[in-house]
């Protein structure tokens, strides 16, 4: 509720500023003016019915969902490209003031003159609320449209790309690894990285089997899912999920907790994923061992739930190993790797920050993990990042392509 409530006051102030930019500003007091309010009033009231309604799984969700969260994409990026458009606007605005005359507000006819005097040119409200002569107020509009027009085509080309890249394939990365205590024979052992897929009303079974054929056909050791698989209830989205049963590696598939399955239901979820054949690692860890050799795989829950009595247990899934014995933990959140790192763990796993999945969010991401995306050392343990393969709320990804990570391990040779 906290999070709804907030989500309307921002979106609420966004809608505000876009309604004086491109419809006050660029409109006379009238009929277009209120129609053009009616538009925004009716937009804002799209993009928080389909936060309302987004995890139910009928038709009408799906139908409200669509729009109302690519307006969100929409309204996130028209907002911002008026405020960098600000620049421009005062400054053409300073300009044609310049040009301006002040309109006399009425001329007393003086007295005792034979001829009347010519009548000032009418006084009209501009769209900035102040006074000025029609061709004044011709001036301004000009400039309001031209900005508001600039504003809107580029909003649609932002979006339009992102929408694209959000609903093309996931890009296949490839990482190589290198653990200083990883056996030589395991060296060149691959696993699937895949986070964020997000099934729920935008994404369905054919996101799922898109994703299961790419990972298929990179011939991996291993599938790790690190968490945000669904947004929404087994009853809603089991179908969606059933083709995860046909993954295929040497070592079998493996499943963490991310914040998303404990909003829908996480024993449920754990329950399907394992009769799926999707093993759960729920602050557990086992051997994997290819050749004579091995190394720890290792799971802990997503920090979310410990709301939910069933949190992350670093102790459970990593005490009494072999300190010798390299271990490669699954954990939805890079923040996890804190925690990690005090445990000796040698590779993290993580998903949970969409790379940012719309710049300029990317900024605020660095604001909560250590990682937004890619590879990277914190505190002595390497952790990585995927930019996960699908989305949440709006079907857009700028700067921020979905990608499903095949991360290949290699013993560190001496000299």
């Amino acid at each position: 509720m906290l999070f709804f409530v907030l989500f309307a006051v921002v979106m609420g102030a966004a809608h505000y500023y876009i309604w004086k930019r491109a419809v006050r500003a660029t409109t006379r007091p009238g009929r277009g003016r209120r129609v053009g309010t009616a538009v925004v009033v009716a937009l804002y009231l799209l993009v928080m019915a389909a936060l309302a309604v987004s995890r139910l799984g009928s038709g009408f969700g799906v139908v409200v969902a669509w729009p109302g969260f690519v307006w969100l994409a929409g309204a996130f990026y028209f907002a911002l490209i008026l405020g960098v458009l600000e620049i421009p606007r005062v400054l053409l605005v300073r300009a044609a003031r310049r040009r301006e005359v002040p309109a006399p507000v009425g001329v007393a006819e003086p007295v005792g003159a034979a001829e009347p005097v010519d009548v000032p040119d009418a006084v009209v409200e501009t769209p900035d609320g102040t006074l000025g002569r029609p061709e004044d107020l011709g001036r301004r509009l000009f400039i309001a449209r031209s900005l508001a027009i600039a504003g809107g085509v580029a909003t649609a080309g932002v979006v339009s790309y992102g929408t694209t890249q959000a609903l093309g394939d996931p890009v296949v990365k490839r990482i190589p690894v290198t653990l200083a205590k990883l056996d030589r024979r395991l060296s060149g052992y691959r696993i699937a990285v895949v986070s964020d897929i997000h099934l729920g009303p935008l994404l369905g079974r054919a996101h799922t089997e898109r994703i299961v054929r790419m990972i298929n056909e990179q011939q991996v050791d291993l599938v790790a899912v690190v968490g945000d698989l669904v947004d929404g209830t087994v009853a809603e989205l089991g179908e969606a999920a059933a083709p995860l049963r046909d993954l295929v590696s040497t070592h079998g598939s493996f499943f963490v907790t991310g914040n998303h399955e404990y909003y829908s239901g996480a024993e449920p979820w754990l329950a399907e994923l394992e009769r799926l054949g999707v093993n759960p690692l729920r602050n557990e860890r086992l051997a994997i061992e290819r050749a004579g050799a091995s190394f720890d795989l290792a799971g802990v829950n997503d920090v979310n739930g410990e709301a939910f009595g069933d949190g992350p247990d670093f102790d459970r899934a990593l005490a009494g190993r072999d300190p010798a014995t390299p271990v490669v933990l699954l954990a939805h959140q890079p923040v996890q790797v804190r925690e990690a790192a005090k445990h000796g763990v040698d590779l993290q796993l993580s998903g949970h920050t969409h790379g940012g999945q719309m710049y300029p969010f990317h900024l605020a991401v660095g604001l909560q993990q250590p990682v937004r995306s890619g590879l990277e050392t914190v505190d002595g343990t390497q952790v990585y990042t995927s930019n996960g393969a699908g989305f949440w709320g709006p079907p857009v990804r700028v700067g921020a392509p979905p990608d499903i990570s095949v991360v290949e391990l290699h013993h560190k040779f001496a000299g």
